[in-house]
């Protein structure tokens, strides 16, 4: 049993580490009332606003984050705090979709950047659109935070770990009926034949201002003729039908305009003298977090692609608005994989971070929050300091560490993470003794079989910090905080704002 402990014991993260005294916490009570009291509300309009998008970050996901960080660090991880959670107003967002009870992200996107409820997997039109019919979108399309800032002059940004195309960054400039139209292989024939633009085109063609200045992420295979050799991996082709080179296209828009797609060319650009810039890294998504050193262009992290895109924006004097998505958050749940779905909050943490280093807090809103959760939990009574990714160690009747892992009704050890559905169910539980759980090919176990993990109902937090931050409290519609955005900056005031609403 003794070797057996020292094995378990590699597993628990610090316990050692002396417990807080009583004192301790009145202390850190007091502080912390004390800081809340300093707190004041800033009622000036804000010049900037960055909208952070934690692609499925459920509050569990951040729970366990904040965990897996700490320990990384070799603390206990409970008492840790992500970049984000030092903010200091926050909220519950309400994230249903007009016709599910269970969201998706095209659907919730468009409820934060446009104001207005919709249905699941249409982008930047209202409910009464349908689905996948393209003739029901000019009628019922809603204007976007970022072309109400194009509108007014302002630099605009998108910057993601998805395709650019995706649900969540296309709905801060597109307007189609079916999320999965992103380049124009993908349209119906009719919708080709009448010639509806797809995502990509719309990014190019937006009708407001000049177009954002920036635009980072994956995606390429939606720009790229159909035929043509991927730049980084030339077996890959180019998807579009139309015959186009959407990167192209970009570069001659507007003088000073630039396409690259791997990470040197995004450093090696001089901020003075980009007036935008397209950077797709991957001819889809970009890599995990932990799997980015191995790609064999140089990819950029996204607190890297967020730095970058303030070095350009924060020129503008007319302010700006960007949107910055960690997307393979939610792709790292969908297969059920806990590590890649927290190490990729934890990168999401650093771009957070990299905001509010570089911006000030009487200037620019801040807001964190997340389209939707996942079916992810936390259980199973872990002593404190027990390794996130690991299997659970209880404490005994003294309140001590036990000499074992905790067992099911079966006499099998199981991990503190688990999800509701998902590819890591088994027919029978696994004995996951000689099992490493934090290796991160493992997918946590799974109670309902399915080849993906699903989206939760749940209500997801919102985080927020700078002018117009008080309007984030209390528990509200998703599509409500739009309207505290736009109130931060003034928008909401204008005579005719809500005329202007609707395309």
């Amino acid at each position: 049993m003794r070797r057996l402990s020292r094995a378990v014991a590699g597993l628990v993260v610090a316990l050692s580490a002396s417990p807080a005294s009583p004192q301790d916490w009145v202390a850190e009570g007091e502080r912390a009332v004390e800081r809340a009291q300093r707190r004041t509300q800033l009622d000036r309009p804000a010049q900037n606003v960055v909208l952070m998008i934690g692609d499925g970050m459920s509050v569990t996901t951040v729970t366990a984050a904040r965990i897996l960080e700490g320990q990384l660090r070799g603390e206990d991880g409970e008492e840790n705090e992500l970049a984000f959670e030092s903010l200091p107003f926050v909220a519950l967002a309400k994230t249903y979709n007009t016709d599910q009870q269970v969201p998706d992200s095209a659907g919730t996107m468009t409820a934060l950047v446009s104001g207005v409820k919709t249905r699941a997997g249409v982008i930047g039109l209202d409910q009464r659109a349908e689905r996948g019919v393209f003739d029901t979108a000019g009628d019922h399309a809603v204007k976007t935070l970022l072309e109400q800032a194009e509108e007014r002059g302002m630099a605009t940004g998108v910057v993601t770990t998805s395709s650019v195309t995706h649900a969540t960054p296309a709905a801060c400039y597109a307007h189609v009926p079916e999320r999965h139209w992103e380049n124009d292989a993908r349209l119906p024939l009719a919708a080709r034949e009448a010639d509806f633009p797809d995502i990509a085109r719309q990014l190019l063609e937006l009708p407001y201002g000049d177009g954002p200045e920036v635009v980072l992420g994956g995606g390429r295979e939606h720009f790229l003729p159909h035929g043509s050799a991927d730049p980084e991996h030339p077996a890959v082709r180019g998807s579009r039908l139309d015959g186009r080179d959407l990167t192209r296209e970009w570069t001659e828009a507007r003088p000073g305009a630039h396409y690259v797609w791997n990470e040197q060319q995004l450093l090696e650009l001089d901020p003075e003298r980009v007036a935008a810039v397209l950077g797709l890294f991957e001819p889809d998504h970009m890599h995990f977090e932990t799997d980015r050193a191995g790609d064999r262009a140089g990819e950029p992290s996204l607190s890297v692609m967020t730095a970058r895109a303030l070095d350009i924006l924060e020129r503008d004097p007319d302010g700006f608005f960007l949107m910055v998505e960690a997307a393979r958050i939610d792709h790292g749940h969908h297969l059920g994989s806990a590590y890649r779905a927290l190490t990729e909050t934890i990168e999401f943490s650093n771009a957070v971070r990299v905001v509010l280093e570089r911006t000030r807090e009487e200037e620019t809103l801040v807001l964190v929050t997340a389209d939707h959760g996942h079916v992810f939990t936390i259980a199973g009574y872990p002593t404190r300091g027990n390794a996130i990714l690991g299997k659970v160690v209880a404490n005994d009747r003294t309140g001590v560490p036990a000499d074992d892992y905790a067992r099911d009704a079966h006499g099998l050890p199981y991990t503190t993470l688990g999800y509701h559905n998902g590819p890591g169910f088994a027919a029978e539980r696994p004995d996951l003794r000689e099992t490493d759980t934090a290796d991160p090919s493992y997918r946590q176990e799974a109670a309902v079989p399915l080849v993906s993990e699903t989206h939760s109902g749940e209500d997801v937090a919102v985080y927020a910090g700078g002018p117009g931050a008080h309007l984030v409290h209390g528990v509200q519609e998703q599509s409500y905080f739009y309207y505290a955005i736009v109130e931060a900056l003034g928008w909401r005031r204008e005579p005719s704002f809500f005329e202007r609403l609707f395309k």
